[in-house]
């Protein structure tokens, strides 16, 4: 059975919802992964469909025409003096687009109320049947397997899961066979991308990698079969930004060579 594939926003960051449909189509994805949160960070475009009408419908125009769908919506980030109920826009126009899912991550040290927030998150997201994956990033504060597991353990929420990003179980320095024994029922989807396997010892330098400079899958360093066989059979969201070949090819061929070389790499993992 082939596997299917979301095109995540980080990967063609420059292309609002709409675009990104059609080049998410004509490349040949399942689905798209958008980012209709807006948070404010440096140089992110403002994708919040709840505030614009119009980006709302040209998105669903897209959807329509192609036939792909939305797979999931981010980022739910958890931070110090957040109100959860903020992102209820966003969940609204997601379950009107029929997203199955909200990407979330956590941002502060304060684990008691890292653990409520994400529950309430949960239960918010529960009205609209989407689930809520948390994601362990290398520069955020849940950083690790371990972290990531402590929550959903502690928060206790039958639409919470876990979402695994092959960049970040590397760069965590996380073993395959650590995920044997996690309950099934927390894997929805996770992120295919590659990267040297050299590990920056640097903050700054894992940052921009994480960013700006991701490479295709089995052009790197890292093990992704060895990932992708501990884990169930589930949507692979390519969250793969590299500027400078999104800038030389364009979003649209950049968007398709990811899409071809993690197909190459399923095809040379099914005859391994």
């Amino acid at each position: 059975m082939a596997y299917q594939y979301s095109l995540a926003h980080l990967t063609v960051l420059g292309c609002p919802p709409p675009e990104m449909t059609y080049v998410a189509a004509r490349a040949g994805y399942d689905f798209v992964s958008i980012r209709p949160i807006y948070m404010g960070l440096p140089g992110e475009p403002n994708y919040a469909l709840a505030e614009n009408p119009e980006m709302l419908r040209q998105t669903k125009r897209a959807l329509a025409d192609t036939g792909v769908k939305v797979h999931d919506i981010e980022l739910a980030r958890i931070y110090d003096d957040m109100h959860p109920t903020k992102y209820l826009p966003a969940m609204e126009v997601a379950a009107e687009l029929g997203a199955r899912a909200v990407l979330s991550s956590i941002w502060t040290p304060k684990r008691e109320y890292a653990i409520e927030k994400f529950g309430e998150v949960c239960d918010l997201a529960k009205q609209f049947g989407m689930t809520v994956d948390l994601e362990y990033v290398p520069i955020a504060s849940v950083n690790t397997l371990a972290g990531a597991v402590d929550v959903l353990r502690m928060v206790k929420r039958d639409n919470a899961g876990l979402m695994i990003d092959v960049h970040h179980f590397h760069r965590a320095l996380d073993k395959p066979e650590d995920l044997a024994g996690l309950p099934s029922e927390w894997f929805h989807f996770a992120h295919l991308c590659d990267a040297q396997g050299e590990i920056p010892a640097d903050r700054a330098e894992m940052t921009r990698i994480l960013r700006e400079e991701r490479l295709y899958v089995g052009e790197g360093g890292i093990d992704v079969a060895d990932i992708l066989n501990r884990l169930p059979k589930m949507v692979y969201s390519i969250e793969l930004p590299h500027l400078a070949r999104a800038k030389e090819f364009g979003y649209a061929e950049h968007a398709f060579r990811c899409l071809e070389s993690a197909k190459a790499y399923e095809q040379k993992m099914m005859h391994t």
